[in-house]
């Protein structure tokens, strides 16, 4: 199976868990991004790419004239759909489109987010490459995802597990790779701010429906990591079974250039 086909496949059988799930609904990622964007007052439009529930695009949609939802995925874009509009929000609109290939012109665009979705990019360079194409010169781009640590060691666990859990899962990318791909696609890196990330493992591996086989394969390859890789992770262990594990994400923003 095709990775996008993979995303479609693995994101539309647990589209309604992303709308409830509370790390995407709340979390302190997400109160700082809209912090940044009152500060900064925008306005004009705004497009969220891979919307997922639709929490990025339900909390900043009062601050833009326009919003518009984009995701891959049918299904998710229905859930966010539905779960927007149940707030009374009456400026959004909601698109089935690809990160990769994004279907607006060129400098059309005044703000562009995308929230906890890009380490399931195919191509995360083309990604970049697109926001920068549609957005209008010293247009505002506001990444956060996943990261993955410097080290060689711990970021090879961590995408290891994620794979495991989620077989749609590409990688999550180092900062540095972050910065280096922004810069070198014409932005400015303006701002980097980190969060730290506890994972339920119970709750994580419901999101992704992993079967009790998969899981407990899971927690014995954790269970099983090197004691400096449990004390980077915080990895909680009870009676055998992982019960949190710690990761990290990043908020950056970029200005075109």
């Amino acid at each position: 199976m095709k990775g996008k086909e993979r995303v479609i496949q693995q994101f539309g059988k647990n589209a309604s868990h992303y709308v409830t799930s509370q790390s995407h609904a709340k979390g302190e990622d997400l109160r700082k991004l809209v912090e940044i964007i009152a500060e900064k007052n925008p306005s004009g439009e705004l497009l969220d790419i891979a919307t997922g529930g639709g929490h990025v695009a339900n909390a900043l949609a009062p601050y833009f004239k326009q919003v518009v939802a984009l995701d891959l995925t049918p299904e998710m874009l229905e859930k966010a759909k539905g779960f927007i509009e149940s707030n009374g929000i009456k400026n959004a609109a909601f698109v089935q489109g690809d990160a990769e290939n994004i279907p607006f012109p060129n400098d059309s665009v005044g703000t562009v987010t995308c929230r906890i979705a890009a380490h399931h990019f195919s191509d995360v360079r083309k990604f970049v490459k697109e926001v920068q194409r549609i957005l209008k010169e010293q247009g505002m781009f506001i990444l956060i995802d996943n990261v993955a640590p410097e080290v060689r060691e711990y970021d090879l666990f961590y995408n290891k597990v994620e794979k495991k859990r989620d077989p749609s899962h590409v990688r999550a990318y180092k900062k540095s790779e972050w910065i280096s791909m922004l810069e070198h696609e014409g932005f400015l890196v303006e701002e980097l701010i980190c969060f730290r990330k506890k994972f339920f493992f119970d709750t994580w591996c419901e999101m992704m429906d992993v079967t009790e086989t998969e899981k407990q394969k899971l927690n014995d390859f954790m269970t099983q990591a090197t004691k400096p890789i449990l004390d980077y992770f915080s990895v909680e262990i009870e009676e055998g079974k992982v019960q949190t594990f710690q990761g990290q994400s990043a908020l950056i923003v970029g200005t075109k250039i």
